[in-house]
């Protein structure tokens, strides 16, 4: 920790007189903590006008001595000019998700077995609203707000900087008193329920498509190109979590809170210190209760084991924390009518359900579709044309029928029928278990655009530039038949399409590129093999080496594999004992496509870093935080977001967080980037 000084406000050499320098930090200060009161507490001592009497005196000022103005000035909140996308920030942290708990009984359930792990019969949780937003991470270098980035995928996010310093709730300088050198914090972006509905009504009166919930109104917000749309959209970030800091963290949770509100930034107000899992039940059923009358969307609390020591022991799963949960409330219901049932065709040919319904709204939102799920779902539930139902919004997003409501006298049309034609390419329909499947694959242009849409997400071959309107024109302009003609895409073709100029279709390419060094895991994620995700691509990747090995293996041996049982080994032999499929395959590697071997499980004990374990904390010079993981990985060690005592390596770059405190304190031995550079050197070329 470090004490607070006036460093941003220090000005250099103006013919400002020195009574105007000290006159434009006092209004610097005085705004600042206007700010605070108005946004963070809630509490404001002054009128508007007097607020704006300020600003304008601050902003002639500035004005009259332009070398005056400083980043963090509350001036320049506004004003960065557009940009032609969002660059990519690697988090500092992992940014993980949270497990999601319905019932008493799986809380319960979790604070027996916290307490069975930690050999404690006493656990103090912290419990606070899951606020129902764009998660966000927030990075304060000497007090000075210097960076900001969405989620994205967990590692990589957008980076938002000039978005989110338009927020007023957000300050661009932490409070006068104590603060870290470095601090890294989550928080959460939403918009207020009222402005939200204020903003939809503008936005329909003026012609323009209304957002379908607050949630999706912040996160189209805050993902804009143009800083001036976001900084007319009454957003508001609230943090709760550190992510990383240098110095010493404070030993709690509660006590971190803490000190994120005596820096100055907005902390929950609706949060409480829980000595027994009992009263945890209680805040959640408190919280449920007033949730209608909150000024926000929530969709449940968040409970996390409040000691911090206890949070290090407990440790990661591969996309959550074991030391926290998300207790969700149940869903909001509402009852409307079904005017009809269609049939969606998604990316990997699976057949849904889809009920039309006459618009009602449910928690704010108007629903006029939601889905049946398959056709065994239909028939359980017995849901018709013309019946009315009760709908919800599972898990506060997804529109889902529960039940149909018996109508005295009512006069109930035919049972409901899956096709036995696609509803897009007319080929024939086939069942494999509750679900159905289109049979026409890349002939199907609905499998083809979801097909390529998810061959090029952020999980698979991160290609930017291939949005839903993007893919739809390729697929529609003939351009793209199957996923191989993405690359022999030409620029010539794509200026031909809307949207396109010069520059755009040069990034496109470029991108498309770039993609053609491909690990093997995200390749098979890439493919849109069914019952194949991320951690199965891992998992297969890992355990085969290369792409070739698991074309050829058969059922016998991807059940050999733990994790991998009957579903998922008949779909791994279909789907690469369909000559299309693989002919598809041949054409990417034939143009130019390179998918990267992993060193599988059979030779990773040949491995130099076999058993080994490195954490990465700081920035690296010469490496990307990615690059850096993927040479340690080749050479057979893992890679973990933690450190402990079975850590072998801490690789500390340009302002590390409190990892390299964890280093010191469990006695790792730490590298620099030269040190780690030299080690690998040892072993291969980088």
């Amino acid at each position: 920790m470090r004490q607070d000084s006036l460093h941003n406000d220090s000005l250099p050499s103006s013919n400002a007189t020195p009574a105007e320098q000290e006159r434009l930090a006092q209004l610097k200060d005085q705004i600042r903590h206007h700010d605070y009161l108005y946004y963070i507490k809630d509490h404001p001592e002054i009128s508007d006008g007097e607020y704006d009497r300020l600003f304008r005196e601050l902003t002639n000022l500035e004005r009259m001595y332009p070398e005056l103005v400083t980043p963090d000035s509350p001036t320049q909140r506004i004003g960065a000019s557009p940009v032609d996308k969002l660059g990519k920030v690697q988090h500092e942290r992992p940014m993980l998700s949270l497990d999601s708990l319905v019932n008493s009984e799986e809380v319960l359930a979790f604070d027996q077995r916290m307490k069975r792990e930690l050999g404690t019969d006493h656990i103090d949780y912290t419990v606070e609203p899951k606020f129902d937003g764009l998660s966000v991470e927030i990075v304060y270098d000497h007090g000075t707000f210097v960076r900001s980035s969405t989620r994205g995928d967990g590692q990589v996010g957008e980076d938002i900087t000039i978005n989110l310093r338009t927020i007023r709730s957000l300050p661009l300088q932490l409070q006068t008193g104590s603060y870290p050198d470095h601090l890294v914090v989550r928080g959460e972006v939403y918009m207020p329920l009222s402005d939200f509905h204020a903003l939809n009504r503008r936005m329909t009166e003026r012609g323009d498509d209304a957002f379908a919930n607050p949630r999706n109104a912040a996160a189209g917000s805050l993902r804009q190109l143009d800083s001036h749309i976001t900084a007319s959209r009454p957003l508001v970030v609230m943090c709760y979590e550190v992510m990383a800091m240098t110095g010493s963290h404070p030993p709690s949770h509660w006590a971190e809170l803490e000190m994120l509100a005596m820096c100055g930034l907005p902390v929950p107000h609706l949060r409480r210190r829980c000595e027994a899992i009992d009263q945890v039940l209680a805040f959640h059923r408190e919280t449920e209760a007033q949730r209608d009358n909150l000024p926000y969307e929530i969709d449940g609390v968040v409970v996390k084991v409040d000691r911090r020591d206890w949070q290090a022991q407990l440790g990661m799963k591969s996309r959550s924390p074991r030391w926290a949960i998300a207790f969700k409330f149940p869903p909001r219901k509402e009852i409307t009518e079904v005017q009809d049932i269609v049939i969606s065709v998604g990316r990997t040919g699976a057949l849904t359900p889809l009920a039309l319904l006459k618009p009602v709204e449910v928690g704010g939102v108007t629903i006029s579709r939601a889905t049946l799920h398959n056709a065994d779902e239909v028939a359980r539930k017995d849901i018709r044309v013309g019946d009315t139902v009760r709908v919800e919004r599972a898990g506060d997003v997804i529109p889902a029928i529960t039940e149909h409501i018996p109508i005295l006298n009512e006069v109930r049309s035919d049972p409901f029928h899956m096709p036995l034609h696609c509803p897009i390419c007319n080929s024939t329909v086939a069942r494999e278990g509750a679900y159905f499947y289109c049979t026409g694959q890349a002939a199907c242009p609905a499998q083809l655009k979801g097909a390529i849409e998810h061959f090029v997400s952020k999980t698979a071959l991160n290609i930017d530039g291939l949005g839903k309107k993007t893919v739809a024109q390729l697929v529609d302009h003939g351009l793209v038949k199957d996923l191989s003609d993405l690359y022999r895409l030409r620029a010539e073709q794509l200026l031909e399409l809307e949207g396109f100029a010069e520059r755009s279709s040069t990034l496109l390419l470029d991108a498309l590129a770039q993609s053609k060094h491909v690990s093997l895991d995200r390749f098979l994620m890439g493919l849109g093999i069914r019952q194949v995700g991320r951690h199965i691509a891992k998992v297969l990747a890992k355990e085969f080496g290369s792409l070739d090995a698991i074309m050829s293996a058969d059922c016998v041996r991807f059940q050999e594999v733990r994790e991998i049982g009957p579903e998922i080994s008949e779909s791994l032999v279909s789907y690469f004992q369909e000559s299309s499929n693989r002919r598809v395959i041949d054409e990417l590697r034939t143009l130019g496509v390179s998918i990267i071997d992993t060193p599988s499980a059979q030779s990773s004990a040949a491995l130099p870093f076999t058993g080994k374990s490195f954490v990465f904390t700081g920035g690296l010079v010469r490496l990307t935080r990615d690059e850096a993981k993927a040479l340690v990985e080749r050479l057979g060690a893992s890679v973990s977001s933690n450190v402990s005592k079975k850590t072998s390596y801490v690789v500390a770059g340009t302002d590390p967080g409190s990892k390299l405190d964890q280093a010191k304190k469990f006695e790792v031995a730490v590298l620099n980037e030269e040190a780690f550079l030299d080690l690998i050197k040892q072993y291969t070329e980088c």
